[in-house]
């Protein structure tokens, strides 16, 4: 059976959730999303199932300096400040949700910004 890329892609996310939940972190979670316009990310707590803090491209001030929020250097920018935002609301140590995305291209980028501004995961 050929499985769509659909399929392939949800197997991963559930591999990658099970990960997440079978190490029993106490550390808030660093979820992202990708789509074909933009990338999105979010610190999120999930024992009290509350957003901490969030980054986009979507947002003004990020919206008005680039042409395109699907690039490297877009998601670099998103991890880098929502680092930022992060360590402000004094949160050091994330556990890092890619969801069902391979660690590659903008999904590595806004990992390795985020690394590099400060936050731990």
């Amino acid at each position: 059976m050929v499985m769509s890329a659909r399929d392939l892609f949800d197997r991963r996310k559930r591999r990658n959730r099970y990960a997440l939940n079978v190490g029993a972190n106490l550390n808030p979670r660093l979820s992202v999303f990708r789509s074909s316009k933009n990338i999105y990310a979010q610190v999120i707590d999930d024992i009290k199932g509350k957003t901490l803090v969030s980054a986009s491209t979507i947002e003004t001030s990020q919206r008005n300096k680039k042409k395109t929020g699907a690039n490297i250097e877009a998601a670099t920018n998103i991890g880098s400040l929502i680092a930022e935002r992060a360590l402000k609301k004094g949160v050091k140590s994330v556990t890092f949700d890619r969801g069902g995305y391979k660690y590659h291209g903008r999904i590595k980028a806004l990992a390795e910004a985020a690394r590099t501004a400060g936050l731990k995961f």
